[in-house]
């Protein structure tokens, strides 16, 4: 398919029908320092589709293949091995071109598959019910903490320090239009913040957001804070974001969660370069008519044959706006399938042996890394990732590490930019598909970083 452009004369005449002078004026919301001076540099202006092409594969090979390097990239996406089998029946076409489920009672294929991939989140989750699937677990964050305000009738939310960065914003882009007020504090990289965080709990509290294992790997026992939280009438919804350590680790339901949500992209999914992702959503069976998105229920019908029905779909598409508790178009689907077809393949005691394969990885290349002159450690118990704070500049010791092959771990400052504490800290997530080879090599390299 040609890509054929607009002429100069069809820009002025839609410019005109919406009202503005110029495109520039459609980008007026977005803050400058984000958008470019002018055209992308080195990139042509006009050139023949066979130069294009070829500009753009010298462009991909650039890449490093995760699969190709010693991986060791974490920070909310997963490298984990996906069965060739899930991505060959995601690919029948009944699977990969259906949309949604406008008319249910013709669409069973696609309701059954989400009736099991609920069944299996709130298992793993620990809670008493899920929802179809979100986008990913940043806007699943950000949907409980509107849920919570509708259940509480409360407009503060507490955040910990640990929440994922990207959650933290994702959810202050969103609450610039509800008005809910988040409670942010700066991150603590060498411990976690769950004792500090009953201290801060007040009668205006709606919610308090916790992540586990946190953003720089650390793994708490909640059941405090839940108590706390409840004693002053507050819910307490958690962040997973790598699920694959719920085969290890006490659910947050067994802990007291009232809405848990999480991002799925660890079994099924892959990494994707950043999406499409899965968001994942389980809450209480009292508080299921606020849980946004739709809910898939088994019935039968009236010749008593076993089916499947929306039992909820409470968007704007379907009631009335003010009654809508969310306004998400859709769930991801195809994303749904692949983690529900990963999950079914692994079985409880697969997802088991795979938790400990992560932990056991991990804690390998920790001792092995804690041990190189000049680093220290700072994340005591972790799952399958854990934060170093490194002698020499985090961002510069990732650029060397892949200089010599090894795709060594993300810089905190990357994701927390201003914060000149957390300019030498390092995150390292160690999966199963980490060999001691892999690790051999990232100890050879962060020595080699270090020292010179």
């Amino acid at each position: 398919m040609r890509y054929l452009p607009l002429t100069p004369e069809d820009r002025q005449a839609m410019l005109a029908k919406i009202g503005v002078d110029s495109i520039d004026d459609l980008f007026v919301d977005v803050p400058a320092e984000a958008r470019l001076p002018g055209p992308i540099p080195d990139l042509a202006a006009h050139q023949p589709e066979m130069l294009v092409e070829r500009d753009l594969t010298r462009m991909a090979k650039r890449n490093m293949a995760a699969g190709e390097h010693p991986f060791f990239l974490g920070a909310g996406a997963y490298r984990h091995h996906v069965p060739a089998s899930v991505d060959h029946l995601i690919q029948r076409g009944e699977f990969l071109t259906s949309y949604t489920p406008y008319q249910p009672e013709i669409a069973q294929g696609t309701l059954q598959y989400l009736f099991e991939f609920q069944t299996q989140v709130a298992r793993l989750l620990g809670m008493e019910v899920a929802n179809a699937s979100m986008y990913d677990g940043s806007t699943a964050m950000t949907e409980a903490v509107f849920m919570a305000r509708r259940i509480t009738r409360r407009g503060k939310t507490i955040l910990s320090a640990g929440v994922h960065p990207h959650y933290v914003r994702a959810a202050e882009t969103l609450c610039r239009f509800t008005g809910d007020r988040l409670d942010v504090r700066p991150p603590e990289p060498a411990r976690s913040d769950v004792a500090e965080l009953i201290a801060r709990i007040d009668d205006d509290t709606s919610a308090v957001v916790v992540q586990n294992p946190d953003a720089f790997g650390h793994v708490a026992d909640l059941t405090g804070l839940a108590e706390a939280a409840h004693a002053k009438g507050a819910l307490l919804i958690v962040v997973v974001t790598e699920v694959v350590s719920l085969g290890l680790l006490k659910s947050p339901g067994e802990m007291g969660a009232d809405i848990v949500v999480g991002e799925g992209q660890s079994l099924g999914v892959g990494l994707l370069f950043g999406g499409p992702h899965l968001g994942l959503f389980a809450c209480n069976s009292k508080h299921v008519r606020q849980m946004p998105g739709r809910l898939c229920g088994e019935t039968v019908d009236a010749d008593g044959r076993r089916g499947f029905v929306l039992t909820l779909s409470t968007r704007e598409q379907h009631i009335r706006r003010e009654k809508a508790t969310s306004n998400i178009c859709t769930n991801s689907g195809l994303m749904s399938l692949a983690f529900s077809i990963h999950m079914t393949l692994l079985g409880e005691k697969g997802l088991r042996h795979l938790a400990e394969l992560n932990h056991a990885r991990a804690c390998e290349a920790a001792d092995r890394l804690a041990a190189v002159p000049g680093v220290e450690m700072l994340t005591p118990r972790f799952f399958n990732e854990f934060a170093l704070r490194l002698p020499v500049p985090a961002r510069k010791a990732v650029r060397d590490m892949a200089e010599m092959g090894v795709l060594g771990g993300v810089s905190a400052a990357r994701l927390y930019p201003g914060q000149p504490d957390l300019e030498n800290v390092l995150l390292v997530a160690v999966t199963e598909t980490a060999s001691s080879s892999d690790i051999e090599a990232l100890v050879r390299a962060l020595q080699h970083v270090v020292t010179q």
